[in-house]
């Protein structure tokens, strides 16, 4: 038997690798590049990851349709040409600037621009402008390879290998997450900040000509032989019974999902704790700069970033191992189960209260603490989408997702958009702002801990609230 779906497994995982990377250029070079060019505050920034994080969601909810009306093969080539065009975009902000504002007539004159001036005000308006196309179009390409990728999955792989090959390929946001702060940083120190975007971005490019060439359905493959696809098609005829049985189900109208208390437990709970993942990923290499002047370019920087997603990757790997030890050693409904599993990875993230003080002593104390916290998350998020299996039924889940997703990405908008102009605010009132001993911008990183650190707990309770038992949804 050949192993073609092994080698499209592992384009799958390069592809959702490049999607993180492409994800984190700007965290890695906003503080410490970006932000001096453009005469940035925090708000301005905010304001631009706060638009990423809502235009992704919107993208996800629609981005499984377009894929399955457009083929695999060439929905996902479309999906990476975006997002791929959008990051590569990003380079051209500083040149497109000059052409929107009279007064700059080349990029020397742009870096010449003084700090504080209105020429200033005016750049970094324009430039926010340039940003927010290009991270809208990076957001609508990117919502697309989570569904393109599960798809390819579900048709190279039987059910029973399907969670083992959408861990492989799932993987790739921790390789990305290691790897971000090891290669971009570098680049945009030796090579500019343009050419971070244009290299990261370039790698999708390169993954394009691959899957234009080794992709193919495995029925009409070449790669794959008559005993692998007999593999890959086993479950075929149960699976035709599974969907002409969910044909016949009776699917939830949108509206009516919103009647159901089930349906606002979910979405709470996606509202409340998406932020927090979104908080973390776009601000931690802005706040080792602030707090430690440990730039993302650094040694302690690198250094730092990638000791909080080591962390993330090690730990999250246990997020669902817990409730099927519930489940299956414990005799427990996967509901109650799972809500269990939660309520214990609801109390880590409360390390996260002890990241601002703890940082007094030394820098490691955060990212170690905060790695903590954003693997509770991981493993919170696995769970909590696995919920509406347990309690809808099967023609409406990928509606509650929906919402669910939507609901998460009001909340990280929110959650950025406050970061931003809570921390442009405290820096500008210096001492005069203080929050538990903490004065300026490390009062403002300390509230918004807090909130991180609070949030998993206040979710579950609405949810159990909003839940108390185990009720499946019958129409």
């Amino acid at each position: 038997m050949t192993n073609w779906r092994w080698w499209i497994c592992s384009l799958l995982l390069v592809a959702t690798t490049v999607n993180y990377l492409d994800r984190q250029v700007l965290s890695l070079t906003y503080k410490e590049f970006i932000a001096p060019v453009f005469h940035w505050t925090d708000a301005e920034y905010g304001t631009i990851t706060s638009m990423f994080s809502i235009l992704y969601a919107v993208a996800c909810l629609f981005a499984g349709k377009f894929v399955d009306w457009m083929g695999t093969k060439k929905g996902y080539l479309i999906a990476v040409f975006v997002w791929s065009v959008g990051a590569v975009m990003h380079a051209a902000c500083g040149i497109a600037a000059t052409w929107f504002v009279d007064e700059l007539d080349s990029i020397e004159a742009l870096w010449a621009v003084e700090a504080g001036s209105s020429l200033a005000l005016t750049v970094s308006t324009v430039s926010v402008y340039l940003f927010l196309l290009c991270r809208a179009i990076l957001a609508i390409g990117e919502g697309g390879n989570f569904p393109a990728a599960v798809k390819t999955a579900a048709e190279y792989f039987p059910k029973k290998d399907r969670a083992f090959a959408t861990s492989i390929f799932n993987a790739g946001a921790s390789v990305g997450a290691l790897a971000a702060p090891l290669l971009i940083p570098p680049i945009a120190k030796s090579l500019g900040w343009e050419m971070a975007f244009i290299i990261i971005g370039a790698l999708g490019f390169i993954w394009m000509f691959f899957w234009q060439f080794m992709y193919e359905k495995p029925q009409e493959s070449k790669r794959v032989n008559a005993a692998e696809l007999e593999y890959i098609q086993q479950d075929d005829v149960q699976e035709a019974k599974d969907a002409a049985e969910l044909a016949s189900q009776k699917a939830i109208p949108l509206l009516q999902c919103f009647r159901y208390r089930q349906t606002w437990s979910f979405a709470i709970g996606k509202f409340l704790t998406d932020g927090v993942w979104w908080f973390f990923l776009f601000w931690a290499p802005a706040y080792f700069q602030d707090q430690f002047d440990a730039p993302a370019s650094s040694p302690l920087g690198r250094g730092l970033i990638f000791t909080l997603y080591a962390i993330v990757t090690v730990i999250s790997l246990f997020g669902g191992y817990l409730p099927k030890l519930f489940v299956e050693k414990k005799g427990m409904n996967p509901y109650n189960g799972r809500m269990l599993a939660m309520l214990i990875f609801a109390f880590f993230p409360l390390v996260s209260l002890a990241a601002q003080p703890m940082g007094v002593r030394s820098p490691w104390w955060p990212a170690i603490l905060i790695g903590i916290a954003a693997a509770a998350h991981q493993a919170w998020s696995a769970n909590i989408y696995s919920t509406v299996g347990d309690m809808f039924p099967k023609s409406s889940v990928a509606s509650i997702i929906g919402i669910g997703a939507m609901a998460g990405g009001v909340g990280s908008m929110i959650i950025q958009f406050v970061a931003g102009r809570l921390f442009t605010y405290a820096q500008a009132k210096g001492a005069a702002f203080h929050f538990l001993g903490f004065e300026g911008k490390p009062a403002g990183y300390f509230i918004l801990f807090c909130f991180c650190g609070l949030a998993y707990l206040l979710a579950w309770i609405i949810m159990k609230t909003l839940v108390p038992k185990y009720k499946l949804i019958e129409i």
